[in-house]
């Protein structure tokens, strides 16, 4: 907790708005999106999905593959308590509403669907992109699949998987990978091992979202190297996310900003 105390003191004290962004695009993306004060219709379902949720006392048996948990001591665990510590925040869903949205992806590739609070996100933000969602715990996959159902949201293909393993099999193609939101493993090894089993698969128009950036000093390892990477052109530090895209038509530029 104090790590991520003092990274937030140094990301607000690098962090701009709009008014220090002289990149069109960026620009564009920050005042458009970023910045859109419409009250969405969908932010009401939205609210109502992560409330439901929210109010589910069953327990389930977590599998987790990952990092681990900060907060859970045990893998038994309430869904409304992961809902609420593990989930992504109604604000942040309703970004990522807005950056699908903003982007309108003919596809997306989830890696981690948790309880599906970012997954519905992205499925409210086009209804037309074909949406593939990785987890690796059954249990919470299937609560995830029910949830989503009940929601209506029919353009998410749910897979309960490895996702190593997943991404080393499946023979993803750069069509169904307009957006990927990276949310499944938040360790320095996995994070770039993921970015690296998935480059052959960007365009120019590819945009790449990963989670909890500043989770750990490994994870902020990871997003140093990303960042860098020749292939990754322009690079935007929410403090939450770290945004990537690949766009070759523009110099390399890192961006720290305030959401």
């Amino acid at each position: 907790m104090l790590f991520q105390i003092k990274s937030y003191i140094k990301f607000l004290w690098k962090s701009k708005n709009e008014h220090a962004v002289h990149s069109p695009f960026v620009f564009n993306l920050v005042t458009k999106c970023f910045y859109d004060k419409t009250k969405f219709s969908k932010y009401s379902i939205l609210k109502n999905y992560r409330n439901t949720l929210l109010e589910n006392k069953n327990t389930i048996k977590v599998t987790d593959f990952g990092a681990g948990s900060k907060v859970f001591k045990s893998n038994t665990r309430e869904i409304s308590k992961i809902a609420k510590t593990a989930g992504i925040t109604l604000k942040r869903a309703e970004l990522l509403y807005r950056i699908t949205n903003y982007f309108q992806p003919d596809s997306i590739l989830e890696i981690g669907t948790s309880l599906g609070l970012a997954t519905s996100a992205l499925a409210f933000g086009n209804p037309k992109a074909k949406i593939t969602t990785l987890e690796g715990c059954p249990e919470t996959a299937k609560i995830a699949k029910e949830q989503l159902g009940k929601f209506g949201l029919t353009n998410v293909n749910s897979v309960v998987t490895e996702f190593n393993s997943y991404l080393q099999i499946c023979n993803l193609k750069p069509e169904i990978c307009n957006l990927i939101y990276f949310d499944g493993n938040h360790s320095k090894s996995a994070t770039l091992d993921y970015f690296e089993l998935l480059l052959p698969t960007i365009t120019n128009d590819s945009v790449w979202i990963f989670d909890d950036i500043h989770w750990s000093p490994n994870m902020e390892e990871a997003w140093k190297i990303i960042k860098s990477h020749p292939k990754v052109t322009v690079t935007i530090d929410t403090f939450q996310w770290g945004i990537i895209f690949f766009r070759k038509e523009q110099h390399k530029e890192h961006f720290v900003i305030r959401v």
